[in-house]
């Protein structure tokens, strides 16, 4: 099998500078580097949506910010999987991949720990008024500090929307600071699970009722786009706070400012948003119980790491014709024009 074609792995250009050289310490590719039969190179440019000129001739590509849509595809006769950096899918056209006969693969559980530390330093920033003590500083108001007391975690209710890796996360994480049982909202869990976890299974209603933080943890889909509006909201307690390191889409936004302009709510936290990436100041930078990151909030070297070697150990495992991990549409391993293409391109381990 000595002339047979490498195996062409690309990467989308949101992950190098101008000049080329990496943003993040470390992305697994030593894995591809150990490899003399796969070659792999970044994309000349970043385009918002992948065209399809750029996966010619390419059998795996690992996608960071880019959309892969349906007309990525068109030029996917090489193409085996888009290996998402992530666990949200929002981005990729799912049906489309499918009937192109390319796997989609994302990096399950390389997110939980890191968001769920963020969501905790978030809840703490928050109740304890760390933005409003850090301005104080800054603009030499210490007398002002006594109109900033914090509030403590104990004795109040995590409310998880949504109860997948990250939220069981920060709920084991959260047993450490004597808070009451948490409470999960999640129609695809069952009792039984959520019990080994220590949590309570309560309807959307019941958790904005009780809950002081309300954490948003599920993916963005046509089921969940909205899920969080004005009506819901209103059912907040106005001492608690709503955290979203999901999705944008999933809290309407205008309600969300309404409330935090109105004081009806105390406080949020948002990471995500709709129309990102966000190239203005936000409406949001306005309010003083607020606080802002730019869909990084989880960002760590540890976090890019672990899912740069999941998403590189997929690419060595097709070229040796091994099934991979974190499969979205594992159907597609039995279709007919999947198993030929990967019959053509896998290559003889050792």
């Amino acid at each position: 099998m000595s002339d047979q074609p490498n195996f062409r792995v690309a990467l989308t250009a949101d992950m190098h500078d101008a000049d080329g050289n990496l943003k993040f310490k470390d992305l697994g590719l030593g894995l591809l580097e150990k490899e003399p039969h796969i070659d792999f190179a970044p994309f000349d440019a970043h385009l918002p949506e992948i065209s399809a000129d750029q996966l010619a001739g390419i059998n795996g590509v690992v996608v960071l910010t880019a959309h892969v849509v349906k007309d990525s595809l068109d030029r996917a006769e090489d193409l085996l999987c888009v290996a998402r950096v992530g666990v949200g899918y929002d981005s990729v056209d799912v049906p489309a991949c499918t009937a192109a006969d390319v796997l989609l693969t994302i990096t399950k559980g390389a997110p939980d720990r890191p968001v769920a530390e963020a969501t905790i330093g978030w809840m703490i920033a928050l109740t304890h008024n760390f933005p409003q003590k850090d301005r104080l500083m800054r603009e030499g108001n210490w007398n002002d500090r006594t109109k900033y007391n914090g509030v403590e975690l104990r004795d109040r209710t995590f409310g998880a929307v949504g109860l997948g890796g990250i939220a069981a996360e920060t709920v084991r994480l959260l047993s450490i600071f004597g808070m009451n049982q948490p409470i999960a909202f999640d129609p695809f869990m069952d009792t039984a699970t959520a019990a080994e976890l220590g949590v309570e299974l309560v309807e959307l209603d019941e958790l904005l009722k009780r809950a002081d933080f309300v954490s948003v943890h599920c993916p963005l889909t046509d089921g969940t786009r909205d899920l969080i509006g004005s009506r819901e909201l209103a059912l907040m307690r106005s001492d608690a706070y709503l955290l979203n390191t999901a999705r944008g889409g999933i809290v309407d936004e205008d309600a969300l400012y309404d409330v935090l302009s109105n004081g009806a709510i105390a406080g949020a936290a948002l990471d995500c948003y709709v129309g990102e990436p966000i190239l203005e100041p936000s409406r949001f930078s306005e309010l003083d119980n607020i606080i802002l990151a730019p869909h990084s909030i989880a960002w760590t070297d540890e976090f890019f790491t672990a899912m740069g070697r999941m998403c590189c150990q997929t690419m060595v495992d097709l070229s040796l014709g091994r099934e991979p991990s974190g499969i979205i549409n594992p159907e597609v391993l039995d279709q007919p024009g999947f198993q030929a293409k990967w019959d053509r391109l896998k290559w003889a381990e050792g």
